[in-house]
């Protein structure tokens, strides 16, 4: 391409697609470096041709086209511009695109008493993080990322970094744990490669730069572990699913290494005859622990119940739902994945329980729930 067909392709270009993205001809720029060891020799390239080159070898991709689902919720680290007698938060939710590729991304919002769940606009654009960070191993590669300190937690779009990633980021269970007084934020998930699946942890206490690293032991062979809020009698404490059936109780004194628990639940009302799992961490309550979990009935139709768990024994279920807190509503079961409905995890804010759920794999809304209510309902 001569000088003059150059020119007018970029300016094609920036006109098109100056205002989808940040730092558009940047990110050409940066791309054309990675693609530098594919080229044959060749004389050093002009800014112009660089940029070129850069936009030959990338395309958009739309990470929340198809489903917006499987969401948690956790307050957010900063509360300084929380409503009056309210809170922040920071919901995560399971975006998937084109492929059916899942990536992690975020909304921020507040618990407003004058005017309910608020919900922020979303950025404009979305933005993906540098590597600062890559460790590999035998077990798999521990990465450290990082975003632009203008970057809004509601652009940021966690999207496979790894290999056992690459086909997708499933089903993040966020939780604020307190480290004798230190404040962190993990999140389990569901690492999946097109073949094989394993659970891995996120740690952040910002949400602007984040560690992902693989879950090792027979423990965290499977999906759908949920980290408790702090340490058990000086231990961490997880709640897996080992054998796509019951819920386990799994001890460690080490965060990325779990060996096998002890089934502590186990199927045992219609609505959750094939199978049963957790709904996201465990919420510290005066009475105990409440754990949100799913049930699988007949028709594979997914419902979410509640479970108490004696605060220091969590393995004494104290009491339990006969029945489900939530299921799929006649008009709501249409979708990806029908008849479901699922969450990541829900918060506690004063009386109340902030639950966000999906319905059919598909799209988030929320429910609220009395505290009081509830415990008394799982009590009869």
């Amino acid at each position: 391409m001569d000088s003059e067909a150059a020119t007018r392709k970029m300016a094609g270009l920036v006109e098109g697609f100056i205002g989808r993205h940040r730092e558009l001809l940047q990110i050409f720029e940066a791309r054309a470096a990675e693609m530098e060891s594919a080229f044959a020799p060749h004389p050093p390239f002009t800014k112009l041709q660089r940029q070129l080159v850069g936009a030959y070898f990338l395309h958009e991709y739309s990470f929340e086209a198809a489903a917006l689902f499987n969401p948690s919720i956790v307050l957010h680290p900063d509360q300084t511009d929380a409503p009056e007698g309210g809170q922040r938060f920071i919901l995560s939710l399971r975006a998937v695109g084109e492929g059916h590729i899942s990536s992690l991304t975020f909304r921020v919002g507040s618990i407003d008493p004058k005017y309910g769940l608020v919900i922020e606009s979303a950025a404009r654009f979305a933005s993906m993080p540098r590597v600062r960070n890559r460790m590999p191993s035998a077990s798999g590669d521990v990465v450290e990322i990082e975003f632009n300190s203008y970057d809004q937690i509601s652009e940021q779009v966690i999207f496979p970094v790894t290999e056992s990633q690459s086909n997708g980021i499933e089903d993040a269970r966020f939780v604020q744990f307190d480290d004798e007084g230190r404040k962190l934020y993990y999140a389990t998930y569901t690492a999946y490669n097109g073949r094989a699946i394993r659970s891995e942890l996120l740690e952040t206490s910002d949400f602007m730069s984040y560690r992902l690293s693989p879950l090792l032991g027979l423990g965290a062979r499977n999906k759908g572990m949920a980290l408790f809020p702090r340490r058990i009698n000086g231990r961490f404490a997880m709640i897996a699913r080992q054998d796509n059936e019951n819920i386990y109780l799994v001890y460690s004194d080490n965060l990325n290494s779990w060996d096998e628990g002890s089934a502590i639940l186990t199927p045992q009302f219609p609505w959750e005859f094939v199978q049963i799992g957790n709904c996201g961490s465990p919420i510290e309550l005066d009475e105990g622990w409440l754990l949100l979990i799913h049930g699988v009935g007949a028709v594979r139709k997914y419902s979410i119940g509640a479970v108490l768990l004696d605060k220091e024994v969590p393995s004494k279920v104290l009491a339990r739902m006969r029945e489900p807190l939530l299921r799929p509503e006649l008009s709501e079961r249409e979708g990806y994945v029908p008849n479901v409905v699922y969450t990541c995890g829900g918060l506690r804010h004063k009386d109340q329980i902030i639950l966000p759920y999906a319905v059919s794999d598909t799209f988030s809304k929320f429910a609220t729930v009395n505290i009081v209510e509830l415990i008394q309902a799982m009590m009869r």
